[in-house]
């Protein structure tokens, strides 16, 4: 199924982050806080004006992206769960992040 966010909504998909502190002890899942990292799936069109004009937004598929620690709506699509949220819910853009990763 294909989805496609209206306006300035865009749709997330968590970034799971370490189970393992750089101290070797492992983090139970009960004690671990959802992860405030994600990589864009979708975007929509953008956002509209009061004068009916339509503002490209700043993120596109494949950013990874920093949002709220309450940001966004859980949804379900093809069985994975992802956020939507509005594009003033993305605190920033994580640039050279898959490099950085590769490289360690």
């Amino acid at each position: 199924m294909a989805f496609r966010p209206l306006h300035d909504r865009v749709l997330v998909r968590r970034i799971e982050s370490d189970t393992k502190t750089a101290g070797g002890i492992i983090i139970p899942d009960t004690a671990k806080e959802k992860p405030q990292e994600g990589e864009i799936v979708a975007v929509g069109s953008g956002q509209v004006r009061e004068d009916g004009s339509v503002r490209a937004l700043d993120v596109k598929a494949g950013d990874r992206v920093l949002f709220g620690k309450w940001s966004g709506t859980e949804v379900k699509v093809d069985g994975e769960e992802l956020l939507i949220m509005k594009e003033a819910d993305i605190l920033g853009i994580i640039e050279g992040g898959d490099k950085a990763k590769k490289a360690a």
